[in-house]
């Protein structure tokens, strides 16, 4: 009986005390420890863009972009020297706007 008491001060002290030397949220890790990219290409629209679903010209049209629309690029595609995507992202507020809007896609070049 007695045992089994200390055993269980022991227990309620380690978990009272215990997590006060961890840090907040388990390990942590330094900012240099993840990589950035480092080439991060925004354009601004200067004319109405179509936003395709992949690089081709008969793609599903997604949406049209208006002028002045901020995109941040992913990726280019070359299809061939005179044609060229890029797959973009717009800008968004992920807490904000609707979970279910479109934010990726590709735009010809």
């Amino acid at each position: 009986m007695m045992n089994n008491l200390l055993k269980n001060i022991c227990l309620i002290i380690f978990a009272l005390i215990g997590p006060i030397t961890l840090p907040a949220g388990g390990i942590q890790k330094n900012l240099s420890q993840h990589q950035f990219y480092s080439n991060t290409n925004e354009i601004i629209l200067t004319s109405n863009t179509s936003l395709y679903s992949f690089p081709k010209i008969y793609a599903k049209e997604l949406l049209v972009l208006d002028i002045g629309t901020t995109l941040s690029v992913l990726r280019n595609w070359k299809v061939s020297e005179s044609e060229v995507w890029v797959r973009v992202e717009l800008a968004s507020n992920k807490f904000l706007d609707d979970p279910y809007k479109i934010t990726k896609g590709w735009i010809k070049m």
